[in-house]
């Protein structure tokens, strides 16, 4: 049978998908409760209307596919144990082993539930205590409704807002305020090919730019969660900084395939781990330099070794924006003068600058106006291709970069400037 239609229940990351059979109709519920303990997933099964015959399977692996588990009965529960992983299944019906996976049959009627509980924690802490799906149903789509509740965007596209902003908070990991990139590794840019990458990590690029919503919508305090992340993560020499770290704030990311698995639709290799953390990107400091200001007029506390750290990290930039760099894009390979990492280099100058003028910070406001002006000059000058009329992706380059689109968003010049309308129009000629 196909499912007949699925969606998330209202502004929630409940998700439910109904199936219509010519027996009867099922709805099944899956969810996962708020991180405050084990990482768990449950599964719900409503009857709707009339009879259905269900089954239900499950293989469990450890170690992305690598380790088959161990797996035994206690009472009604399941477990399966391999290494440093363990998972306990409660099941409300006996689930029968076979070769690799566990099965089970089942036939739910009109007005029945049936709820299945998968819970991961290491193998070596004691069993975990069982919990009710139905009250944690409840629990969670409460935790939802009130996060939501305190969104402040009002419009006709607020539920597009909402689907968006609760996506966003779901690449938050809760025991650290971690905000990760993507929850997935090594889904290909295109079918067969090798560009396959690990994204379950924290870019700094990319946390900031989510801040930057979460922020504008009222959510101060999943900004504060990721300052005290940061702190921790960057904590140290500021040339050591990275452009990305674990959710714990781990630095060794090191990247290896995994040759055993046979990829998405084939795109091999599958990965783990990212290489480009070693890499230097400057437009880096300007996405969170960035970020800390505009958190701060948003309403985020004033911190004082917040304020130390980012100054640190303004000093790192004066002495090092000149460099050539990976960009964006991660280039793997020579490092070039991107002009987006010199415009983002320009951000984090003219940020410092504001957060002393504007919000009364104290720091060397005429160095960085002196920085933020030479870089702009430079920028203007071997950024611009004037035979063409547009910025380029790199001095001396002919290519266009779609980062070049936000030049003016930015503020780097202003949009009616002949030079960014020159490059929009180029690049739109492109697409």
């Amino acid at each position: 049978e196909m499912a007949t239609r699925r969606a998330y229940a209202s502004d929630t990351l409940i998700l439910e998908t109904v199936w219509e059979t010519s027996t009867g109709t099922v709805k099944v519920i899956d969810f996962m409760p708020p991180r405050h303990a084990n990482p768990t997933l449950v599964r719900i099964v409503d009857g709707v209307s009339g009879t259905v015959d269900m089954t239900t399977e499950i293989s469990i692996r450890f170690d992305y596919g690598r380790i088959i588990p161990w797996a035994r009965r206690f009472d009604s529960r399941l477990h399966a144990i391999g290494g440093p992983d363990s998972v306990w299944i409660d099941a409300p019906l006996h689930l029968k082993g076979s070769g690799d996976r566990h099965t089970g049959t089942f036939t739910i009627a009109a007005g029945q539930r049936r709820s299945f509980v998968f819970t991961w924690h290491p193998s070596h802490q004691p069993e975990p205590c069982g919990i009710d799906p139905s009250e944690q149903l409840t629990k969670t789509s409460l935790f939802w409704e009130e996060w939501v509740s305190r969104c402040w965007l009002p419009g006709r596209c607020r539920a597009t807002v909402i689907r968006s902003l609760i996506t966003l908070k779901a690449l938050t990991y809760s025991p650290t305020g971690g905000i990760m990139a993507a929850p997935t590794t090594s889904l290909p840019e295109h079918l067969g090919g090798v560009r396959n990458w690990d994204y379950r990590y924290c870019w700094l690029r990319d946390a900031a730019m989510t801040l930057d919503a979460l922020t504008e919508s009222g959510y101060i305090t999943e900004a504060d969660a990721w300052l005290d992340w940061l702190l921790r993560a960057i904590a140290g020499r500021p040339e050591d900084l990275q452009i990305m770290y674990g959710v714990a704030g781990e630095r060794r990311l090191p990247e290896q395939t995994l040759d055993w698995l046979p990829g998405y639709e084939g795109s091999r290799p599958v990965r783990i781990g990212n290489g480009a953390a070693s890499q230097l990107q400057l437009d880096v400091y300007g996405e969170v330099l960035s970020c800390f200001y505009r958190a701060r007029k948003l309403g985020m506390p004033p911190h004082d070794y917040a304020w130390f750290t980012v100054c640190r990290l303004m000093d790192y930039l004066e002495r090092n924006w000149a460099q050539p760099d990976a960009g964006l894009w991660e280039i793997r390979g020579p490092r070039r003068h991107f002009v987006h990492s010199k415009v983002m280099a320009w951000v984090a100058a003219d940020r410092q600058v504001r957060v002393i003028e504007e919000l009364g910070r104290t720091g060397p406001l005429k160095r960085w106006r002196a920085t933020r002006d030479r870089i702009h000059a430079e920028v203007c000058d071997k950024g611009f291709d004037t035979e063409r009329g547009t910025f380029t992706q790199s001095y001396g380059s002919r290519e266009l970069d779609a980062a070049l689109l936000l030049i003016p968003i930015v503020g780097f010049l202003p949009p009616e400037d002949p030079r960014v309308i020159g490059t929009i129009d180029a690049i739109e000629r492109e697409l």
